[in-house]
């Protein structure tokens, strides 16, 4: 069923992205750095200095032929039309970088480290504007589509941080294993084996839903409204840590990746809803649902209202290698979900049309 990509690398292939134009990146350890056709022919190569692990790979969304890259603790813009000697670096992380994310307007670039910090830089003036802080590995950043101003994030410390460029301290904070413990699910207790440490961020087209994968297994779907955010939706997707979460084009369609080397296409447009005009008023409504539907019970059904045992995935596809990096492709006219995993290939299977 997977078309294996070969060629790129020699390495385990560690993060994915794909151009505007459909030109797909791939980093891999040991400096390596591989630019594809849609077909999965390797059209460039080059080894990034110092050799160090190519951990994130991320186009700019106004200009294609510009691809920002992390290694190390260095930031490396390449032009893709003549890929060799960066334009330009920044060295503005201590420790090494997880994740990079590029805000739409290509105006400012956002790099999470193992030190838990998230520096900001601006891209006209090539300074840091912000440095934003987690209290462990900021494991993944990403910018809120439409909203240039605004990103979310988590970490190790089983935060999830809505921040605002405009200040220093974040505007809303969760702590997975906090609100675990208040939903008082019959897993609570075994969150302290295996806690909510979080991986990986993606914020659907909408920009006001993002999506959160975990150490414990599960998919936590979040609803931005104004300067705070609401967990809409919960699920048990893998039987080990979600290591990738990937929202479609498409809205509220969600790829996961797992270490349970598995790959699954979610539609959670059911459960988190339509667009409103105004979400907290739709956020309300479900409240008193929730309420009234308690009432009858006689008690209150937390399982009911957030976490979801019968959320189904519409495809499975069972990889075999832990998940690194998904990515999402437009190959001759069909999707592609593209994988990395410890392998040097990049594995492509089809996916059904929304």
């Amino acid at each position: 069923m997977a078309v294996k990509w070969n060629g790129g690398h020699s390495s385990s292939v560690l993060c994915l992205n794909v151009s505007a134009e459909g030109l797909v990146a791939s980093g891999a350890e040991r400096g390596e750095l591989a630019l594809w056709d849609g077909g999965g022919s390797p059209v460039a190569q080059l080894r990034l200095p110092q050799a160090e692990d190519v951990t994130s790979v991320v186009f700019s969304a106004r200009r294609p032929s510009t691809l920002y890259t992390s290694h190390g603790e260095t930031i490396s813009v390449l032009d893709v039309r003549s890929l060799q000697e960066p334009l330009q670096r920044f060295h503005v992380n201590e420790e090494e970088i997880n994740c990079l994310s590029v805000n739409d307007a290509d105006s400012f670039l956002a790099a999470a480290d193992d030190s838990g910090a998230i520096k900001v830089v601006d891209l006209e003036s090539k300074k840091v504007s912000r440095s934003l802080r987690h209290s462990n590995i900021c494991s993944s950043v990403a910018f809120r589509p439409q909203r240039p101003q605004s990103l979310v994030s988590c970490g190790l410390d089983m935060q999830v941080m809505l921040w605002n460029l405009q200040k220093v301290r974040p505007m809303w904070t969760t702590n997975l294993q906090e609100c675990d413990m208040e939903e008082e699910s019959p897993q609570s207790a075994g969150q302290f084996f295996n806690p909510p440490l979080a991986h990986s961020l993606s914020v659907a087209s909408c920009g006001n839903v993002f999506g959160c994968g975990a150490q414990d297994g599960k998919v936590r779907i979040f609803r931005v409204t104004g300067a705070r955010f609401e967990r809409e939706l919960e699920f048990q997707a893998h039987s080990l840590g979600v290591s990738q979460v990937l929202f479609m084009p498409e809205a509220y369609q969600l790829l996961s990746g797992g270490n349970d080397g598995k790959v699954l296409l979610w539609d959670v447009s059911s459960n988190v809803g339509k667009q409103q005009k105004s979400p907290a008023k739709s956020l309300h409504r479900r409240k008193a649902q929730a309420a009234a539907s308690s009432r009858k019970d006689g008690k209150l059904n937390k399982v009911a209202s957030n976490e979801h045992p019968g959320v189904v995935p519409k495809l499975s596809i069972e990889h075999g290698e832990k998940v690194n990096w998904l990515s999402c492709a437009e190959i001759k006219g069909s999707r592609r979900v593209l994988v990395a995993d410890q392998t040097s290939s990049v594995s492509a299977y089809p996916l059904p049309e929304p």
